[in-house]
């Protein structure tokens, strides 16, 4: 998505320690299956200008969760950079609803970059 909208730094806020020391190429990758994704993501990163990882504990993904979230809805007059988010966190558990892929194949934040982008709602949405 960040490459999807030409964003040239990027700070990835990930659970695992394990993947973020295997993409940076601290730790070997053994697993064939884990060793191709690994690999894609460390050509995806090589796209990017700057990308940084933050490890945050698995108890605080629901956060990193909802702030991927913020930041693709989030309008800024300058697209070129967003200020970070400055942010408290709550002891009490959050939920959130598990995302499905599309059924047309097209990555779940479509329709908000064609937002973004044309100010356009799509077709089948409703006044709600």
């Amino acid at each position: 998505m960040a490459l999807d909208i030409n964003i040239e730094e990027l700070l990835v806020i990930e659970y695992s320690d394990l993947l973020i020391n295997q993409v940076k190429g601290n730790w070997a990758t053994k697993n064939d299956k884990m060793l191709q994704y690994v690999n894609l993501v460390q050509r995806l990163c090589g796209r990017l200008e700057s990308i940084n990882f933050r490890h945050t504990p698995g108890a605080q993904n629901e956060f990193a969760d909802a702030l991927a979230t913020i930041a693709s809805i989030i309008q800024h007059s300058d697209r070129t950079h967003i200020d970070p988010l400055e942010n408290t966190l709550k002891e009490e558990q959050t939920h959130c609803t598990h995302v499905e892929a599309e059924p047309d194949g097209k990555p779940w934040y479509v329709d908000i970059k064609s937002y973004l982008e044309k100010r356009e709602y799509p077709p089948e949405s409703s006044e709600n």
